[in-house]
């Protein structure tokens, strides 16, 4: 009675399944995310771009790639 008519594999098998659900939501959510160095790269990027368009000039573009690496 106290197992509920499962026996041991069956409440082992249960608990294996489970924690195979819960690591598969786990591993999904976490390859989902951006890492931080990725945006990092894509706003240096897009703030070559904007340069090599001429949207910008040459100081502001040294102002916002410090801002971007920290310097400031």
């Amino acid at each position: 009675m106290f197992w509920n008519g499962m026996g041991v594999w069956g409440w082992t098998m249960m608990i294996a399944f489970w924690a195979l659900v819960i690591l598969l939501v786990f591993w999904a959510v976490r390859s989902s995310e951006t890492p931080a160095w990725s945006r990092q790269d894509g706003a240096l990027r897009i703030l070559d771009e904007r340069l090599a368009r001429g949207e910008i000039d040459t100081e502001e573009y040294r102002e916002r790639r410090a801002v971007l690496e920290g310097r400031r």
